[in-house]
């Protein structure tokens, strides 16, 4: 798989695994590493895990502490900031070869449908923060996962989205309506619909939060991602999986229709 033009896949993962042991086989805390490196507790379970790329002098310090001889520093030049924490990386893998994408997002507009400026207005935002070269190296992977609706085998994509997330105005009305107009040329393409969920409707299939739906290559099995503050996982079995997508179908139900729905985006970039 190839996310961008920097970094190596999995290698954060990587690299976290072998923190994780060479700390453990040393009796040093997570809180002790910390202290040491002058990160949280929480930062460094985040390195652990492959979340984030460890900055400045951590790796030197964690090497020396735990006594990796070296080992930490070694793997640590595959660590180039990517774009895409590694949690992601196992979603895009399925999402560059779907047969069909499908996705719910009620707070922002999805990363397959914004532009340069507002995808990076939306790294801006991150909480920890990113530094500039994260932010750059996010945009680019983002941008270039957007070749999928041009990609060979035509995957069918189509976007439900809430009416308060293409109102939300992220880097400013002129980003966000250089967005809004992005999507309605998006949704130009015959494997596209786009429909948006308006803020008066009083009955609502999607309140347990946004989703995907993949359709894996050949359309042999089928895949629901989640996201949330707890974590990320993948649903494939059932009754699960067959939950959330008859909740797809009821939300495409209960929007605008494609049409309809893009007059409302057109009017809401003329009113910005």
């Amino acid at each position: 798989m190839n996310i961008g033009n920097n970094g190596t896949p999995g290698a954060a993962k990587a690299f976290g695994r072998l923190l994780r042991f060479h700390r453990e086989r040393a009796k040093v805390s997570q809180e002790a590493l910390g202290r040491h490196t002058g990160y949280s507790k929480s930062q460094v379970a985040m390195i652990e895990r492959g979340e984030r790329r460890p900055r400045g002098n951590f790796v030197e310090l964690a090497d020396e502490l735990v006594g990796a001889q070296g080992a930490l520093m070694e793997v640590a030049q595959e660590l180039t900031a990517s774009g895409v924490a590694a949690w992601f990386e196992d979603y895009l893998e399925e999402e560059a070869k779907a047969a069909g994408i499908h996705k719910y997002e009620s707070h922002l507009i999805p990363g397959l449908l914004q532009t340069e400026p507002y995808a990076r207005a939306v790294f801006r935002c991150a909480c920890p923060s990113l530094d500039d070269e994260e932010i750059e190296a996010g945009v680019t992977a983002r941008l270039a996962r957007q070749k999928v609706f041009h990609r060979r085998p035509t995957p069918l994509i189509s976007f439900v989205l809430e009416e308060a997330a293409l109102s939300r105005p992220l880097g400013g009305p002129t980003v966000l309506r250089e967005n809004l107009l992005h999507i309605l040329d998006i949704g130009k393409l015959r494997n596209v619909d786009i429909q948006v969920m308006p803020k008066d409707r009083r009955t609502h299939a999607g309140l347990n939060g946004p989703f995907t739906l993949l359709d894996t290559a050949e359309r042999r099995s089928q895949l629901v991602y989640v996201e949330g503050q707890g974590g990320r996982y993948f649903l494939s079995e059932q009754p699960d999986m067959g939950d959330v997508f008859a909740r797809y179908g009821a939300l495409r139900a209960q929007a605008l229709t494609p049409e309809d729905s893009a007059e409302l985006i057109e009017q809401v970039a003329q009113d910005l």
